[in-house]
């Protein structure tokens, strides 16, 4: 062979050699995250390195190298589908929160009462206490009921004309009505108070009634 035509045979491989490295190298490389494919409304099979716009009303599939599905794309969402989705999402996360402090709360109540007897005590010890400062505020009206008696009994000189009296006992007489106000509105909300408590615990040993159903062991076991 000529020096000439092994120059030229040189060139043409190093060129040849070239061009397949380059036609490799673009069909061997994979675009970022997979290949996209669906079929389009017309039925047309579409493949691409992106999203397909021709397909945004339907689902893409995007495959890895081996051709094996890696993920899925749903359709794309107008702004009220979007909306409404999530909308629902977020009832479904308001949901699982709720159930997850549901369980929380019931696990605490079987904790701090594990049978009916300590619901009971709990409960009695907690209308007692209240009881006491009714009792207190009790007494505290009987004794300004008894000022009020004197203090009337001064003011009978004065019954004709009561502002006649002198200030410091109808200060006194203003002051005792205002206290008396303040003792029957106050053992009014402790009263309130009583039936708040009650209401409390008949819906706790609601509850309470079903947990300790589903803990008590079936028979046999």
């Amino acid at each position: 062979m000529s020096l000439g035509k092994r120059v030229l045979t040189g060139v043409v491989v190093a060129l040849g050699g070239s061009l397949g490295a380059g036609v490799w190298a673009q069909t061997s490389q994979q675009p970022v995250g997979g290949v996209y494919t669906c079929v389009d409304a017309k039925g047309r099979k579409l493949t691409a390195d992106r999203p397909i716009p021709e397909c945004t009303d339907r689902e893409q599939k995007i495959l890895n190298p081996s051709g094996t599905v890696k993920a899925k794309v749903g359709p794309t969402l107008t702004a009220q589908e979007r909306a409404d989705q999530e909308a629902r999402e977020k009832r479904e996360i308001e949901e699982r929160n709720r159930t997850v402090d549901e369980k929380r709360r019931d696990r605490a109540l079987l904790i701090r009462y594990p049978n009916k007897a300590v619901h009971d005590q709990e409960r009695q010890e907690a209308l007692m206490q209240i009881g006491v400062v009714i009792q207190a505020a009790q007494r505290r009206l009987d004794e300004l009921a008894k000022q009020r008696i004197a203090i009337d009994e001064e003011m009978e000189f004065y019954k004709k004309d009561p502002t006649k009296a002198p200030a410091y006992v109808r200060r006194q007489l203003e002051e005792n009505i205002n206290s008396q106000q303040v003792q029957r509105r106050f053992i009014g909300e402790q009263e309130s108070e009583i039936k708040r408590v009650n209401s409390r615990f008949d819906d706790e040993l609601v509850r309470l009634r079903q947990l300790w159903t589903t803990m008590t062991p079936a028979p046999g076991k």
